[in-house]
């Protein structure tokens, strides 16, 4: 059986960066005096964009964000976020061993996500994941970012991996989006960053903990 592209998203997949983008968040809320924004409610906001998050914030504690206003809010978290990247992230559990099993068993695995490229090593070398990957893709590495089906297949393709043993791996509707419009399929962990619940979503897998993929992938008939 040839080697499966695992392609995997970043954060509500791999990495538990709420606490760290919590953090940027508020310090947008504290230059502007407003209400800081309590970890639950965040988590669901997550997943769209540092601009996107910043006003699903402001709408939360009544305010706008004016679209003047925001490439000046933006700066802020993007300032805050680069300075702590990683002070509170971490690993989702059994992410560490399972990547290390399944790059073992010789899987090709690559991260494609939505947050800006520039930021994606720095996080993966801070948390000591970043050499589990054959490729990295973040959005501004390309002209189109997920659910645009081109940019999974320009991952498979560099990691030397087929259309055919792909699968994308994340926690929320785009990740689906993206699996759909390259005809592959999707596994999605219920323990993300969806305002949706996972299971809700239509996915072709979806689990609860990351040592359970290499099941999953079997049962895919990708391992």
């Amino acid at each position: 059986m040839a080697s499966p592209a695992l392609i995997f998203d970043l954060d509500g997949t791999l990495v538990d960066t709420a606490p760290d983008l919590l953090g940027a968040t508020n310090a947008v809320m504290a230059a502007e005096g407003l209400p800081l924004i309590p970890p639950q409610t965040l988590r669901h906001m997550v997943g769209f964009g540092a601009r996107s998050l910043i006003e699903q914030a402001m709408d939360a504690v009544g305010r706008v964000a004016t679209a003047e206003e925001l490439p000046r809010l933006v700066d802020i978290f993007m300032a805050h976020y680069r300075t702590h990247i990683a002070d509170a992230s971490i690993p989702f559990p059994g992410v560490r061993e399972t990547l290390s099993t399944l790059k073992q068993d010789g899987a090709r695995l690559a991260v494609l996500t939505n947050k800006p490229h520039d930021l994606v090593a720095p996080l993966l070398t801070r948390l000591g994941l970043l050499d589990f990957f054959a490729d990295i893709y973040g959005a501004g590495r390309m002209s189109y970012v997920k659910p645009d089906a081109r940019i999974f297949h320009d991952v498979v393709r560099d990691i030397g991996g087929h259309d055919g043993g792909a699968v994308m791996i994340g926690d929320s509707i785009t990740d689906l989006k993206t699996a759909q419009a390259a005809g592959a399929p999707c596994i999605l962990f219920s323990y993300g960053y969806t305002p949706i619940p996972a299971r809700e979503l239509g996915a072709d897998i979806v689990l609860d903990e990351f040592a359970q993929l290499p099941g999953a992938l079997r049962s895919l008939k990708l391992l």
